[in-house]
């Protein structure tokens, strides 16, 4: 059952218990309203039969009882009058009113509403010098009947006449607010792998089914650039680890082509070897930059920034023999300042990538510069290289992507990538600035 079939029927319920509560209503406060008027009629009739006969002389049962036919009275109408022993010394057409009726009907507070069978009935005490009579009238109330009749008619056609309507409704604007998600699946489903940059009309941008076309835009734009950074990946990957596989597969093929000294062997052998720890190298970074790329949660700690500094140089001087790589740490008197919340494995990775690559494309020395300030510490890595071409400033942490100017030094391009997860996955900032043929300089800032 769709969610417009359902919304009619759950309407239509709700309508229909809605109009059997009111109709109810009605029909209760109708029948008391009648009901009360005819017993007030009631009252009235007993109380002039009680004057007539009591009180105004000269009048007796027998001409009483023509008064009584001779005017206008209720249908079926019953009429008793009774002592203070009930005899009854008065009465007009009894059927229902026996004496042990009477009996059961006497009370002391008067008046007293009754009802036998369909007929209402009044018991009335009247006294008259210390004597004390007591009147009932019984009648059936023909006009509430017919009324009542009438209106239950009424009623049953109005709901069902009000049921039908309210079918039509629900229907029509069930159907009319399902339209936008009718339109959203509709839209959905022409978008595939192939048609990511298509996106759903998302209206004033103001009701709720809006803003689920806003969401799934969202969504739709955080998968696009997805699927196009695995796409860029996967091109660029495939490509790095072509070269070096067709490079060893054509050094192979020139040793077992023929017979060449023992130089050659070597020399051939050695260069495959090289070969072979630059694509060991590749394959780490991929697996590096892959496992971040899957990481959901990094386990932090308290870290020093200083000793993981101290660390990451002692492990490149001896990649970087002849070369200066320079601490320059601002200390203070409280030894806390200098902790940070982290991973230390992470941030080793990141910042030795970092000060490879200033060792990697400069000649000169490299600082290494630690800011502190009461809500950040700032590392700071500079060198006097060959700098960053400006236009390309902006593309160097996308995977694969070097520099026009670095393109005959050894890499693949990776290792900014690799930083600028691990800085995104400790929520610090990285900023980098940088001169062609002048040097470049990346700050990170992390919180305290």
């Amino acid at each position: 059952m769709n969610i417009k079939t359902r919304l009619s029927i759950q309407f239509t319920f709700v309508v229909i218990g809605i109009l059997i509560f009111f109709s109810a209503l009605v029909y209760y406060f109708s029948y008391t309203t009648q009901r009360s008027k005819f017993r007030e009629n009631l009252l009235e009739k007993a109380q002039n039969t009680a004057i007539l006969l009591i009180n105004v002389e000269g009048v007796d049962s027998t001409l009483l009882k023509k008064i009584h036919q001779a005017t206008r009275s209720f249908v079926e109408e019953e009429i008793a009058l009774t002592d203070s022993s009930n005899n009854v010394i008065y009465s007009n057409n009894l059927h229902y009113l026996s004496d042990k009726v009477i009996l059961e009907k006497s009370y002391r507070s008067s008046p007293n509403y009754f009802s036998i069978g369909e007929k209402d009935g009044v018991s009335y005490n009247h006294t008259i010098d210390n004597k004390a009579y007591t009147v009932y009238v019984l009648a059936y109330d023909n006009s509430r009947a017919e009324n009542l009749i009438e209106m239950r008619t009424v009623l049953f056609w109005s709901i069902l006449f009000s049921v039908w309507l309210s079918i039509t409704a629900s229907y029509f604007f069930s159907k009319l607010a399902i339209r936008p998600i009718s339109n959203i699946i509709y839209q959905v489903k022409n978008i595939n792998s192939s048609k990511l940059n298509s996106r759903l009309n998302e209206g004033h941008r103001k009701d709720e089914i809006e803003q689920l076309a806003i969401t799934f835009n969202q969504m739709l734009s955080d998968l696009e650039l997805v699927f196009k950074s695995q796409d860029e990946f996967v091109s660029n990957a495939s490509h790095e680890l072509r070269t070096p596989f067709a490079i060893m597969i054509a050094e192979a093929d020139y040793i077992l082509g023929k017979k060449h000294k023992a130089e050659e062997y070597m020399k051939h052998i050695s260069g495959m070897v090289d070969d072979l720890r630059k694509l060991n190298a590749l394959l780490n970074s991929l697996l590096e930059l892959a496992q971040l790329n899957r990481k959901n949660q990094v386990v932090l700690s308290l870290v020093r920034i200083d000793e993981l500094i101290f660390n990451t140089i002692q492990s490149l001087k001896a990649k970087y023999p002849g070369r200066k790589i320079m601490p320059k740490i601002e200390y203070s008197d409280n030894e806390n300042d200098l902790l940070i919340t982290g991973n230390a494995g992470l941030l080793e990775i990141a910042i030795k990538n970092l000060i490879d690559n200033a060792c990697k494309f400069s000649t000169s020395d490299v600082e290494v510069k630690i800011g502190n300030s009461s809500d950040n510490l700032t590392l700071i890595i500079s060198d006097q290289g060959i700098g960053i071409p400006k236009n390309e400033i902006d593309t160097i942490f996308k995977p694969f992507k070097r520099g026009t100017n670095v393109r005959y030094i050894g890499g693949f391009g990776i290792g900014l990538s690799i930083v600028a997860k691990i800085i995104e996955l400790h929520n610090a900032e990285i900023q980098v600035k940088s001169i062609e043929k002048e040097g470049t300089r990346i700050e990170i800032r992390f919180r305290k």
